[in-house]
């Protein structure tokens, strides 16, 4: 998938005047890339209210992380839950109106989720970075930031406001971009969870070094259509690998039922990330005992 960073700028100035020319491709080819575009611009509104320098000297007061990955591996589910806390999607909209992120984050942690996830994006998922430091302050879990981290600024926004692990999508990183990250990550103590769609992105996150965790997202990113044989394809082409490596493998997206986390288990995967189908339950926390059965541990 090819990803352009910046919108295309069909504005000419000529002398003193300035009009608007009809360029081609000057309009997103997918939902994915209109996130990018607007984050590009979101990004470069928050460095003019807080500089990168500031919120660097920020997050080096801040408290150390927490262990995401040994969180997952010492899962109290089978497999370990990252329960993510999520308004609204681009596909589905709104999920919950009576959206409370730190509530719904008590719900999950008595019903036995090893990690949470809180969306950050305010645009397309009514999220907010805001939302994860409340959630950070009430909750004792370790807390993916989960957002279209398409800058270094957007990581240490994150490690400021609570965050443990960070996630970072190879659709729309660079080889370099990601190897960087990773690094950054490491630097802040932080985890990078690496989201793959494709056997080709997951063979491009293989050739990285110091990977620790890597999400198989069975949803596709360009029209949003899910299919939960995603995670069982990869892994049937690269679990040996993964295993020798000891990276934990994260199924997310479409998963519903006991039978899907029997099915993604039995290919490999150590843990899955789930939101809609938690979140839009009346109580989440008897949705994680449904949802895992007997094998749900409740903290």
């Amino acid at each position: 998938m090819q990803i352009r960073r910046r919108r295309p700028n069909p504005a000419v100035a000529v002398s003193t005047m300035r009009y608007q020319v009809a360029i081609p491709d000057a309009q997103p080819n997918n939902i994915l890339e209109e996130i990018v575009w607007h984050k590009e611009e979101e990004v470069d509104q928050m460095r003019e209210k807080l500089s990168l320098q500031e919120l660097q000297r920020q997050a080096l007061e801040a408290p150390l992380p927490l262990d995401f990955v040994t969180a997952l591996r010492q899962g109290k589910t089978k497999p370990a839950l990252i329960a993510e806390v999520k308004k609204a999607s681009p596909s589905k909209g709104i999920l919950r109106e009576d959206f409370e992120p730190v509530e719904i984050a008590l719900k999950y942690q008595k019903g036995g989720a090893s990690c949470l996830s809180v969306l950050t994006d305010e645009k397309f998922f009514s999220g907010s970075f805001e939302n994860l430091a409340r959630v950070r302050a009430k909750v004792d879990l370790p807390l993916l930031c989960k957002d279209f981290v398409i800058y270094p600024y957007q990581m240490y926004m994150a490690r400021v406001r609570g965050a443990d692990a960070v996630l970072l999508i190879a659709a729309i990183l660079s080889d370099q971009d990601l190897q960087y990250f990773v690094k950054i990550a490491k630097t802040l103590k932080m985890v990078a969870l690496i989201e793959v769609h494709t056997l080709a992105e997951l063979d491009r996150v293989l050739a990285i070094d110091s990977v620790s965790l890597v999400g198989i997202n069975n949803r596709n990113l360009e029209d949003f259509s899910v299919n939960v044989q995603t995670t069982c394809e990869l892994l049937a082409a690269r679990v040996k690998e993964l295993q020798q490596r000891n990276i934990v493998v994260v199924s997310e997206s479409g998963l519903q039922t006991p039978d899907d986390l029997t099915l993604i288990e039995q290919a490999g995967a150590s843990a899955v990330l789930i939101g809609e189908s938690l979140v839009t339950q009346l109580d989440p926390e008897i949705a994680i005992a449904n949802l895992f059965g007997k094998s749900s541990t409740p903290a």
